[in-house]
């Protein structure tokens, strides 16, 4: 295993091999991104009315979403990188709403666990640093999920 994953489903709604599943998913992305070994994130699955009252703290949009990436290593005004040492690296925390999966997997006619592992995918790539805040950010990091998600066998 690439990364240390530190999962908690909030929602008592995933079964133990679910959430087995999106780690080893994500643990294959990062191989394929070839993160250092040993880096840690965390996954939380929550509910709608958990994942809106974080969107509307944190990016003052009160709404519920699919899934929310806060990565650990965006530096801010003035911060600098550590140099070396033997910490860890410290991805950051991804937060998946389980409801919200639900019905976009049933929007999107395909099983909740390609939804699942595509909100994976996707707040992984986020804590990356990609985005997809133009076309052409967009294109990269939609190219880079769909390659993941085909390459691990998790097709539409």
């Amino acid at each position: 295993m690439t990364l240390l994953i530190d999962s908690l489903d909030e929602t008592n709604m995933l079964s133990d091999q679910q959430i087995l599943d999106v780690e080893r998913l994500v643990n294959f992305a990062a191989g394929k991104l070839g993160v250092e070994q040993h880096s840690e994130v965390s996954i939380t699955f929550v509910t709608n009315d958990r994942i809106q009252e974080i969107n509307r703290e944190y990016r003052d949009k009160d709404a519920p979403t699919d899934v929310i990436s806060f990565a650990m290593e965006e530096l801010g005004e003035g911060e600098v990188e550590p140099i070396g040492g033997d910490m860890p690296r410290i991805l950051g925390d991804i937060i998946i709403s389980i409801p919200r999966a639900e019905e976009q997997a049933q929007e999107y006619g395909h099983s909740f666990e390609r939804e699942l592992g595509f909100l994976a995918v996707h707040g992984f790539l986020h804590l990356m640093g990609y985005d997809h805040m133009n076309e052409e950010d967009e294109k990269e990091m939609f190219t880079l999920q769909r390659e993941i998600l085909n390459d691990y066998g998790l097709t539409r």
